[in-house]
């Protein structure tokens, strides 16, 4: 059973920065964080491929990097810049043999 262990939320004022991790019990192909603020849909934030294949949803171009440590079978998510409407709590999904394995989530809130 592939586990996902995600940390680094928390509370942030509007315009500074928090960096997500996410560490696999295992290595992953694709890793990715995706989000879901209340109300919303969960949706994709970032991912990256173990090729290295980056992918970013429009709303955090230029403000998220996605990067990962395949040797510890982490990803980490940098968000800088961030906005009020990047509240959300934040999910680690990695698949394992095609099939998806999911975090807890760590609640992320924009707030001064």
């Amino acid at each position: 059973q592939v586990q996902l262990m995600e940390s680094g939320g928390g509370l942030a004022q509007p315009g500074g920065s928090l960096r997500l991790s996410c560490t696999a019990t295992t290595s992953l192909n694709t890793m990715s964080w995706f989000r879901q603020a209340p109300g919303n849909q969960r949706a994709l934030v970032a991912l990256k491929s173990i090729g290295g294949i980056t992918n970013y949803a429009d709303s955090v171009k230029g403000r998220f990097t996605i990067s990962r440590d395949y040797v510890k079978n982490t990803v980490y998510l940098q968000m800088n810049s961030l906005k009020p409407e990047d509240t959300a709590v934040y999910y680690c999904k990695g698949i394992h043999r095609g099939t998806e394995y999911w975090g807890q989530g760590t609640q992320v809130t924009v707030s001064s």
